[in-house]
């Protein structure tokens, strides 16, 4: 070994976890370390420096790390404090070493200042729990998404902050009552953070997804059908079709025949707005309804139905209403989602788990299909145009290279 491993004067490991593995392994009995006397920060200090090292580590991972090296420089004064510089001095006496600044931290960790910062941002602003969410996932990796989490529910945090501060003074002093008082707003604060950044999260997630989930281009049309895919003259009225695990029917969304073959615990149901709007059924069958609506149109929509509004959002030219009897938190605006298909997926992806039901009011150019199929949901929609179920039929046998059936009639 180039760097024996390293042990406190209590024989307790410090740095070199891996090299001692790898050295059992081999079944070597004695191996070479160095015996330093050291008191508790200054091996937690070194065992983070040993785990900075390993490029395994996540955006996340690596961000706690930094906001708890910088928390044990606080505390054993070797943290420089603004107006700190290198003259400084503790009871008259010279500090050695000097306090280092954020930039000589960034500088000793092989970052930025900015990078640095950001870092401590993300490790310090992100609830436990959302955090514990987070491992493991390919959000941890992202510096970007996790400073989307982390920025929301600031003025939550901030509220917290300030009462666990109030709470301190009330104990300091004695002050029961107050103590009680303060603890229970922050506990409150802290709860209502937490659920804003989990809705960021989704978001962040579902934004990510409908990102790179969506095909750059969807053919919008043929000059002739394939061979295998069903023609416009096959398909008729009160035809039902079954695609692997997914159902079209081909009639209209608002009758009997249609709901009457709907599963009893869809997620989500997507809707466009008719006319001849007769789909409020859609909450008592979906968990959530997204009903996608063109500009100016939503609060004539709203007022006209029964349904229970919870928010709407803005895509991109694209408006969403979101209605369900369950409370919902509205996620943060995504930057990234362009067109119905890339909404559609990022609906997916917020409102749905794979092997979730979805159902869909019309099929349009197979969007939904689509992209319940790359997925994995399970989508029940339909459509009174046959062209529209023999486009959406093509789309899915060329995703999936597997033959549409028809279901016999009985």
């Amino acid at each position: 070994m180039l760097n024996p491993i390293t042990l406190d004067q209590n024989y307790n490991l410090i740095a070199g976890l891996h090299r001692l593995t790898a050295c059992k392994l081999l079944g070597l009995k004695d191996i070479e370390c160095c015996v330093i006397t050291c008191d508790a920060d200054q091996a937690r200090l070194a065992e983070i420096d040993e785990n900075l090292i390993r490029t395994e580590l996540s955006t996340l991972e690596r961000a706690e790390l930094w906001l708890e090296r910088d928390r044990i420089l606080d505390q054993m004064g070797l943290r420089a404090k603004p107006g700190d510089n290198q003259y400084s001095q503790q009871g008259g006496e010279m500090i050695s070493p000097p306090p280092k600044t954020t930039l000589e931290l960034a500088k000793q960790a092989g970052y930025t200042d900015r990078t640095f910062q950001l870092g401590k941002q993300i490790a310090r602003d992100i609830a436990p729990a959302v955090k514990e969410q987070i491992k493991g996932t390919p959000i941890a990796k992202s510096t970007t998404a996790l400073l989307k989490v982390a920025r929301a529910g600031s003025e939550e945090r901030k509220q917290a902050e300030q009462a666990e501060q109030a709470a301190q003074a009330a104990k300091a002093a004695q002050q029961t009552a107050e103590l009680d008082r303060q603890a229970k707003l922050a506990e409150v604060a802290r709860r209502k953070q937490e659920e804003i950044q989990l809705a960021a999260l989704q978001g962040t997630v579902a934004e990510k997804a409908a990102k790179t989930l969506t095909p750059k281009t969807v053919l919008r049309s043929q000059t002739a059908t394939p061979p295998g895919v069903p023609s416009v003259a096959e398909i008729q009225p009160g035809d039902e079709w079954l695609l692997d695990r997914h159902l079209l029917y081909c009639g209209q969304t608002s009758s009997d025949e249609f709901v009457d073959r709907l599963p009893s615990d869809a997620a989500l149901a997507i809707a466009v707005p008719s006319a001849h709007w007769h789909h409020d059924y859609l909450v008592d069958e979906a968990r959530v309804v997204a009903v996608i609506c063109r500009e100016g149109s939503l609060h004539n929509f709203c007022r006209q139905h029964q349904m229970p509004f919870r928010f709407e959002f803005f895509l991109e030219g694209i408006y969403l209403a979101v209605f369900s009897h369950l409370p919902l938190s509205q996620p943060q605006k995504p930057t990234s989602v362009e067109g119905i298909e890339s909404a559609i997926v990022y609906l997916l992806s917020l409102y749905t788990k794979p092997g979730s039901f979805v159902i869909g009011t019309t099929l349009g150019y197979g969007e939904l299909l689509a992209a319940c199929e790359r997925m994995k949901r399970i989508c029940f929609a339909g459509d009174a145009d046959p062209s529209q179920m023999q486009r959406s039929i093509d789309r899915w046998q060329r995703l999936t290279g597997k033959q549409a059936e028809k279901v016999p009639f009985i």
